[in-house]
């Protein structure tokens, strides 16, 4: 966490610090003279549907203008896309004005290098350096222009579309698509159409407000309605940049992050694929551990975020990881997190093992998981408080090593989270409310 970086790019609410016009102009400067310092003027910037990406792309634009650097724009495009695009462009960076699964009035700015993975902490330290120095212009002969890239949808649809086997058709398959009213609203529907599939669209039509709005990969009901209605094959929520995906069966059930990356796992693992073993996080549901020690997969934590997946992935020189919350990364086909892509994958181990979404989960069994999140007072320090730390203790000796206790601040607001998990759901749930309540006697306190 930097200055003005948090895990994933700068975020906030739009109009207040650091999302402002003044703040993002500066931002696209500061950047633009790291990466011009580095040889390249060249940057590419793209978007998800939210009404405020115009007032700060053009702040973007006349930021990196003045330091010399050319803009790309791409429209509205999903991240993974926005990343692919600029590596097959060697631009310098991709920027990404999103705020992902947040409501419309949040933005954010996140950036991805030359070679499609996020920035370095390093270079992230040298814009924020950069950031507190007096902003100047160069000459007028060396100001950045701008130009607009026509085919950016075009050419990562034909990405996606080369990741599904070619000796493999979607014919057959009636398929849901929610895309949030977000960046995946075109070009989701067109990939799985164009392999084959029926394709009933749901949250397709963005108007700068909708997004992420009762729809998506984090609130999947009118999918699922949708799904029992039309009896679909499956159902396949984006987030509002399409970079999560989560999962309706055909019973119209969800089917969450850790249930994909286990499907994927041993689809990869039957086909010889696996290279190493699978990255979860602190939050992965203890089912999915177990699981993939039964087929003899290697299995590690991170801490909360795609950022530490991938830096694990890298790290260990394995391919598969993710998040409960849909973040799925498989690096034998890109740098990032990728929905669509994850639901290709998907449905390719459905058709090799004629299995239904739901049986593809056969081997895994989720552990009832209850997460509280509890607000505390600024100055407060619930995790080191002595009753909260004696009710963890105790919680863990009654759950006797067939569970977890997890606490964490979180990074974006001043709560708590409290996860706990176990093979009986109400004990685990009333686990999680003895701990709660300890954490709020001392935010009360």
């Amino acid at each position: 966490m930097g200055k003005y970086f948090g895990t994933d790019g700068i975020r906030g609410h739009v109009g207040e610090s650091p999302i402002t016009p003044d703040f993002v102009l500066k931002l696209g400067w500061a950047a633009g003279k790291v990466f011009a310092a580095q040889g390249n003027t060249k940057v590419l910037i793209g978007k998800d549907t939210r009404i405020s990406g115009y007032m700060l792309e053009s702040a973007l634009e006349a930021g990196f203008a003045a330091a010399g650097v050319n803009v790309e724009f791409l429209g509205p495009m999903p991240t993974p896309g926005i990343a692919y695009i600029t590596s097959t462009f060697r631009a310098a960076a991709g920027i990404v004005i999103s705020a992902s699964h947040n409501p419309y009035y949040d933005n954010g700015i996140k950036f991805f290098s030359d070679v499609g993975f996020k920035l370095s902490d390093e270079i992230e330290g040298a814009i924020e350096d950069m950031l507190d120095q007096p902003m100047d212009c160069v000459a007028s002969e060396k100001l950045g222009r701008a130009s607009r890239i026509y085919d950016a949808s075009g050419r990562y649809i034909e990405f996606c579309k080369s990741i599904f086997p070619t000796e493999l058709s979607l014919q057959g398959f009636k398929i849901v698509v929610d895309c949030a009213n977000g960046a995946t609203y075109q070009i989701a529907p067109s990939v799985f159409r164009e392999l084959g599939a029926e394709v009933i669209e749901v949250a397709t039509k963005p108007d700068g407000l909708n997004i992420n709005k009762n729809c998506g990969a984090t609130d999947t009901r009118a999918l699922a309605a949708a799904v029992v209605e039309h009896k679909a094959d499956i159902g396949l929520a984006f987030d509002g940049d399409g970079d999560r995906l989560m999962i309706i069966d055909e019973n119209g059930v969800l089917i969450d992050g850790d249930e994909i990356v286990f499907a994927l796992a041993r689809q990869l693992l039957t086909d010889g694929q696996l290279e190493g073993g699978v990255v979860g996080t602190l939050m992965s549901n203890m089912g999915l551990e177990v699981a993939l020690e039964e087929l003899g997969v290697p299995f590690i934590r991170t801490k909360v975020g795609d950022r530490h997946v991938m830096e694990a992935l890298n790290k260990r020189r394995w391919l598969l990881g993710g998040e409960g919350s849909g973040h799925i990364i498989n690096l034998r086909y890109h740098t990032t997190g990728d929905g669509i892509l994850a639901a290709l994958q998907f449905l390719t181990a459905m058709i090799r093992s004629e299995s239904s979404p739901r049986g593809l989960l056969k081997g895994m069994e989720k552990y009832p998981q209850v997460l509280i999140n509890v607000r505390y007072q600024p100055g407060t320090d619930p995790l080191n408080a002595d009753n909260v730390q004696s009710a963890v203790v105790e919680v863990e000796k009654a759950l006797k090593n067939k569970g977890r206790v997890l606490l964490r601040k979180s990074g974006t607001e001043p709560l708590i989270r409290v996860m706990v998990e176990g093979r009986d759901a109400s004990s685990v749930r009333a686990f999680a409310q003895q701990i709660a309540q300890e954490v709020e006697a001392v935010s009360v306190d």
